[in-house]
Order: structure tokens, then C-alpha cells, then sequence
């Protein structure tokens, strides 16, 4: 017989509003002053006709775009769901992630194209405007590091954020280094050479993007979490003969879902399954940051299903079916743990 257990641990900042209201502030903060520098560098790069300037413009979008979904993760954690949206509108934040990444891949085809043709036939650039721009960037930048440097050790929103605006500081500086190579050299093949470096970074950043959005749209296991691993860690609280049913997903970044359904011994009392689900979920949300989980603690075997389950295909009929399925799901695990080894 089976007993559905629900557990649902809300977010944390939710406990702290004021740190919250904090952190959506800084957000806010730095999205506005990202802003400042991606207008300050398209027009430095249209009047100083430097490729480079205009490349890094792409990588502060995607600057951008980060602090954009963090500041909106945060302000969407302080309004609860509805019985329309039972998980609130995060996914908004995804899609709008998924359009900014093909944005940006055809940002990075055009950068590619007019590098190769001005290298071809080099344009002359103007060295001081490039530097000024690129400086600006570099000094807005680094007070957004300052500001969010903080919160980045506890929100990983932030921290993202802050690695965003970290990669920006070295690509600016990329920029600064190409007008003082133009400036005493003379030798406008730079200004192309880094728009392509810089393209290059913004290229691996928008495909990391839309990898990690099709994920979530596709409902994949987040490519962190270590499902086998997972899978031994349940096993070895007491009273668990097995797990099966088992699908972990995400509606967001760092907003990660697991459902399951958990074997437990004959002797295991009601009040032992309370105290098992309670265990299993601090385990889950300490260790692989999961703090919405819905487990099902039941005694007999359950039917096939045609989704994925964490069971071999000869232990359904097995006279002892948990037991079966203790030392089968055992075995499965560890031939896909050697496998990924």
C-alpha cells in the first residue's frame, strides 16, 4: 500500500525578506549600469569604427541578460504561485534566455564575418575613443564586482551575475590593450584580431546558454547532479529497500524539483516514514540543492512504466519485490557509475 508524502521547504530568501529586498536592489543596480556601458560602447564603437568595441557590446549583453534573469529570479521569489501558475512565471525568465542566446550566436556570425573582411581590407579606427569606452566599461564593471561580491557567496543567481561581469572586466580590458597597440603602432589588424577573440568568448557563453535552456525546457536532469550518486545516497538511510520512479528537473536556474518513489521495509511504522521522508529530504536539499521534493514511501513493487525508472527489468515478479529491488537498483547503479568513470 501506498502513502504520498509532499514535502516543500520554500525558498529561503523568502525566510529573509530583508536580505532579499537587498539583493533585488544590487540587481537592479547592476543591470541599469550595464545598460549604461553597452549604450556607452555602441556609440564609442560606431564613432570610433572599431569592430572590437562593437564584438564586446554582444559580450555585455549577455552581461546583461544575466544580471536580467537573476534580478527577475528574485523578484518573481517574492510572489507566490497561483492556482493558474502552480509554479509561479520562472519559465518566462527561460524563454527569454532562450531568445537571447540565438541572439547572440547571430551577433557572434556577424562580428565573424566583418572581422574576416576587415581583415582583408583593413578600416582605420580611432585608438583614444576605443580606450575611453572600453575604460568605462572597465570602472562600471568593477564596482557591480564590488557591489555583488557579497551576495555572490550565498545566492548562486549572484554569483553567476558577478562571473558575467568578471569576464567583461577581461574583455574591456582586451579592447583597452588593442587602442594602445593602434595608438603607438599604428597596426589596425588589432582591432579585428580581438573583435574575433572577444566574439569567440560571447559564442561559447550564448551556447552554453541555449544548452542550458533547452535543458530546462526539455525537463533534463541538471547536468551538475549525479543521479547515481543520488540514488546510493537514499539508499543508505535506514528503513529504504529501494528507489524507483525517480525524475529530477528544473523550472528554472537553480530551481530544482525530484519526485520518487521510496521502498521501505514491513516494520517501518508511520511515524518512522515521517521521520524517513524528513531525513531524505534534508539530505536532497543540503547536499544537492533540491528544495521542493515529492516522495511517495510505499511497501509493494509498483507497475512497469515507460518512463524512465531506476529499476533492472528482472526484479518486478521477485518473491521479496523490495528486497529485489534494493540489490538490483544497487547493481544498475553501480554499472552506470563505472560506465561514467
Amino acid at each position: 500500500m501506498a502513502s504520498p508524502t509532499v514535502v516543500h521547504i520554500p525558498d529561503q530568501a523568502g525566510a529573509h525578506n530583508h536580505s532579499h529586498g537587498m539583493t533585488r536592489a544590487r540587481l537592479r543596480t547592476a543591470f541599469l549600469l550595464t545598460a549604461i556601458i553597452l549604450l556607452v560602447e555602441l556609440v564609442g564603437g560606431l564613432l570610433a569604427h572599431s569592430l572590437a568595441l562593437l564584438a564586446d557590446t554582444g559580450h555585455v549583453l549577455t552581461d546583461i541578460l544575466a544580471l536580467g534573469l537573476a534580478w527577475f529570479a528574485a523578484v518573481r521569489a517574492e510572489r507566490p504561485a497561483d492556482a493558474r501558475n502552480t509554479y509561479g512565471q520562472h519559465r518566462f525568465g527561460i524563454l527569454a534566455a532562450l531568445a537571447n542566446a540565438v541572439t547572440l550566436i547571430l551577433i557572434v556570425i556577424w562580428i565573424a564575418w566583418e572581422a574576416v573582411q576587415r581583415l582583408r581590407q583593413p578600416e582605420a579606427v580611432t585608438p583614444w575613443i576605443m580606450f575611453a569606452a572600453a575604460a568605462v566599461g572597465v570602472a562600471i564593471n568593477l564596482y557591480i564586482v564590488l557591489g555583488l561580491r557579497a551576495e555572490g557567496s550565498e545566492n548562486l543567481n549572484v554569483r553567476g551575475a558577478t562571473l558575467h561581469a568578471l569576464g567583461d572586466i577581461g574583455a574591456s580590458v582586451g579592447v583597452i590593450v588593442g587602442a594602445l597597440v593602434i595608438a603607438l603602432t599604428g597596426w589596425q589588424y588589432a582591432d579585428p584580431i580581438i573583435s574575433l577573440v572577444i566574439a569567440a568568448l560571447v559564442a561559447k557563453s550564448a551556447w552554453n546558454l541555449l544548452s542550458e535552456t533547452l535543458d530546462i525546457l526539455m525537463e533534463a536532469t541538471p547536468r551538475d547532479l549525479d543521479v547515481a550518486q543520488l540514488v546510493r545516497d537514499v539508499v543508505k538511510a535506514p528503513g529504504v529497500c529501494g528507489v524507483h520512479d525517480l525524475h529530477v528537473w528544473s523550472i528554472a536556474g537553480g530551481m530544482r524539483m525530484l519526485s520518487a518513489h521510496v521502498q521501505i521495509a514491513d516494520d517501518c511504522s508511520l511515524s518512522d516514514c515521517d521521520a524517513l521522508v524528513d531525513e531524505i529530504h534534508r539530505l536532497l536539499c543540503e547536499k544537492y540543492r533540491i528544495s521542493h521534493t515529492t516522495v511517495q514511501v510505499e511497501r509493494a513493487g509498483c507497475a512497469r512504466r515507460d518512463l524512465y525508472c531506476c529499476l533492472p527489468d528482472t526484479d518486478h515478479h521477485h518473491e521479496h519485490p523490495y528486497q529485489a529491488v534494493s540489490a538490483g537498483m544497487a547493481a544498475q547503479v553501480d554499472s552506470r557509475g563505472d560506465a561514467q568513470r
